[in-house]
């Protein structure tokens, strides 16, 4: 009986090993994510920022 069981033990650890990567994985691309977003809300300032110093100057040119 110890024999039908070795085969069983060996899948189920590499299935718990497969999770455990899973779970790492998803970890490092929830940081990333984290991450981009901070740069994307950082890059929407700056280019709002850029609007309105465009708006600004364009209010100072003179009609033609």
């Amino acid at each position: 009986m110890n024999v039908n069981v070795a085969p069983l033990e060996h899948k189920i650890e590499l299935v718990v090993a497969f999770c455990q990567q899973l779970r790492d994985q998803n970890q490092a691309l929830r940081a990333q994510l984290a991450g981009m977003e901070s740069e994307n809300r950082l890059l929407t300032e700056r280019m709002n920022a850029a609007c309105e110093r465009l708006e600004a100057m364009m209010e100072r040119l003179p009609a033609e």
